[in-house]
C-alpha cells in the first residue's frame, strides 16, 4: 500500500493575504509531496507498507521516522489553519485555555513564543498532557507530541519553507499572523472533544 498526499482543505490562494499560492505550491507541492514520495522509496518491499504513519512515527527511527512525522507533521498543520480562521476561541477549547493559561491573551503569547523561540526548523504545538490540561510546547525538525503520549490540537510550521517566501526572515511577524488570522479553533475544538470522549468512555 502506497501512502498519498493528503489534499489540502480549501484551494491554494484561499488563506491570501496572509499566505501567498506561490508558499503553498512550495511547501505542499514540493516539500510535503517530496516528505510522501520519499517515504514511499524507503519503506517498499518492506512490512512498513501496511503501518500507518501514526504506527511508523512509534515504532521507527532515521528515514523511515523523519519522513512519516513530516507528512504527520503537514497534514495537521493545513488542518490547524483556515480562511476564516484566528480571533478568538469560544466554547469548551476556550474554558480549557482559559483554565491552563488565565486567559486567550495569555495563551497566545505562550504559543507565540513557543513558534518564535524554536531554534531552527520545527513546530510549536497547543496539546493535551498527560494530566488532561493544555499546554504549549515546541519540537525540532520532525519530532512531534504524539511520541510522547501528548494529543495535539493545533501547530504551526516553523520550517523556514512555511514562511520565507511571503515574509523572508520574519519568523514573528508570520507567527503573528498565523496566530491573529489563521488559527483554526474549529479543528481544536474537534480534536479536545474527540479527546475528551474518549478519556470519558
Amino acid at each position: 500500500m502506497a501512502f498519498k498526499l493528503t489534499p489540502l482543505p480549501y484551494a491554494e490562494d484561499a488563506l491570501v493575504p496572509h499566505v501567498s499560492p506561490e508558499t503553498i505550491q512550495l511547501h505542499f507541492g514540493k516539500h510535503h509531496r517530496g516528505y510522501v514520495d520519499k517515504l514511499n522509496e524507503t519503506v517498499k518491499g518492506s512490512v512498513d507498507t501496511e503501518k500507518s504513519l501514526e504506527e511508523l512515527i512509534h515504532t521507527t527511527g532515521g528515514d523511515r521516522f523523519n519522513f512519516a512525522a513530516q507528512i504527520w507533521n503537514h497534514d495537521f498543520y493545513w488542518a490547524s489553519l483556515s480562511p476564516s480562521g484566528g480571533g478568538t476561541p469560544e466554547g469548551e477549547i476556550a474554558r480549557a485555555l482559559k483554565g491552563a493559561f488565565g486567559s486567550i491573551d495569555a495563551f497566545k503569547r505562550a504559543f507565540g513564543e513557543a513558534a518564535i523561540g524554536q531554534f531552527g526548523s520545527g513546530w510549536a504545538w497547543l496539546v493535551v498532557n498527560q494530566r488532561g490540561t493544555l499546554d504549549v510546547l515546541s519540537t525540532s525538525d520532525a519530532d512531534n507530541p504524539i511520541r510522547r503520549g501528548l494529543t495535539p490540537l493545533l501547530t504551526v510550521d516553523v520550517w523556514e519553507h512555511a514562511y520565507y517566501v511571503d515574509y523572508r526572515n520574519e519568523r514573528n511577524r508570520y507567527v503573528e499572523t498565523c496566530i491573529d488570522h489563521l488559527l483554526n479553533w474549529q479543528h481544536a475544538e474537534r480534536r479536545f472533544t474527540e479527546w475528551r470522549d474518549l478519556r470519558a468512555a
